[in-house]
């Protein structure tokens, strides 16, 4: 049997790792899964075929860190992918800082580099990193490569990135870094073979999930984004405030005796649609409840969104189309309509019947009148992980027309 080349895609979060495998040359997918509930004493691990069926579950009653879930997927993929070779694994990483504006290939030098960008992103860049080091240890000679979701923001005007802070401070890299470049990456690179007429378009994308923000985009490159020096900062989200006047967090420890680790855990954990509703981080939860709380944290969330969107516009000095994306993004018709039905000043007009068809590809869901497009793109950040290691691959291998 002919052994048949693939890459795998790691997305390492603090308690989970996504992962997904593509075959050689043309990226089709061939399993995606997950390890959850890792540090916990429950973690469970389930892994399916593209056509969605189950090849593979399995649960533990210790607690499981990253290392040993690397070691579990690797075990997986040697017993259950035969015929199949892994060439390359490609790693999501939050957080590249100024030094990385595109992807790279991952040593002991980069990660001693991306080491020292932790204090950029706690919560993410050692979860990020923990797989990279496994599979260093585990496979020795294996080709990494980091994909950053800041590069795609390093392009943005010098103006776009400032803080209005002493250059002292500047210096040391306080910036507005903006993040899901990955996904906003895609849907620059979707949408004109959607319909090339979007190919040079002012465009707003808004990723909507546990985390979201928006983006403002020309030319396939970014203007301008919601989110700054954090993943915290713009949207409100699942469980994190967003925008917040830095006098609030100031108040929170001086008079109200907050620490700080109290005030980070507030602003990342306890607050968004969690924090407003009481009830849950969960939109779908929230649209089914009759508690006012669930409907006041929706509506927060779709006041900022159009009040972020006319932000965008501005910097764009218009608008030709506006793209949703992400889980919320995708799947909230309700959260969409009503987006859509706030934006009726910028000549936007949702087809109703578009907009309620199950999502399934990129779709164009606004009516032919519409001065403004408005688009459904499904995030696909691991096809542009997979493209991206594909491209560091020694020697390369020419693309093979995949569709996104």
């Amino acid at each position: 049997m002919a052994t048949q080349d693939c890459i795998a895609v790691i997305n390492a979060g603090s308690s989970s790792i996504k992962f997904s495998l593509h075959a050689l040359p043309d990226l089709a997918p061939l399993f995606t899964g997950k390890i959850d509930g890792l540090y916990r004493g429950a973690a469970r691990f389930i892994a399916r075929g593209a056509a969605g069926h189950t090849v593979g579950e399995y649960a533990w009653t210790t607690p499981l860190d990253h290392q040993a879930g690397m070691e579990y997927l690797i075990d997986f993929a040697e017993g259950h992918l035969d015929g199949y070779r892994v060439r390359a694994v490609g790693h999501r990483i939050v957080h590249g800082g100024v030094d990385f504006s595109g992807p790279v290939q991952l040593d002991d030098a980069v990660l001693d580099r991306l080491a020292g960008l932790i204090p950029l992103a706690p919560l993410h860049l050692p979860h990020n990193l923990a797989p990279v080091r496994a599979l260093m240890a585990l496979r020795p000679g294996l080709l990494q490569v980091g994909c950053f979701d800041t590069a795609f923001h390093t392009a943005q005007p010098a103006l776009a990135q400032a803080f209005a802070l002493p250059e002292a401070i500047t210096s040391l890299g306080i910036r507005r870094y903006g993040f899901h470049g990955l996904s906003y990456e895609y849907i620059a690179a979707t949408l004109p073979q959607c319909d090339p007429a979007l190919a040079g378009a002012r465009v707003v994308a808004a990723h909507l999930g546990n985390g979201a923000s928006m983006c403002a985009m020309q030319g396939g490159r970014s203007m301008a984004s919601t989110m700054g020096f954090t993943a915290v900062d713009g949207l409100p989200m699942g469980t994190r405030c967003g925008a917040l006047d830095p006098g609030v967090v100031i108040y929170l420890i001086e008079e109200l005796g907050m620490t700080v680790e109290s005030v980070q855990r507030m602003m990342y954990n306890e607050s968004g649609l969690l924090g407003v509703s009481g009830v849950s981080s969960d939109m779908r939860v929230l649209e089914a409840s009759s508690d006012p709380r669930a409907q006041l944290a929706i509506d927060l969330l779709m006041y900022r969104i159009g009040r972020e969107l006319g932000s965008l516009v501005a910097s764009l000095g218009g608008l030709d189309a506006l793209v949703f994306s992400g889980g919320i993004g995708e799947n909230s018709a309700r959260l969409r309509a009503a987006v859509c039905r706030d934006a009726a000043w910028l000549g936007v007009e949702l087809d109703p019947a578009a907009n309620a068809a199950p999502p399934d590809g990129p779709a164009c869901i606004s009516l032919a009148s519409s001065r403004v497009a408005v688009w459904l793109v499904p995030a696909n950040e691991e096809l542009m992980i997979a493209r991206h290691t594909r491209d560091l691959l020694d020697p390369p291998l020419p693309e093979s027309g995949e569709h996104p």
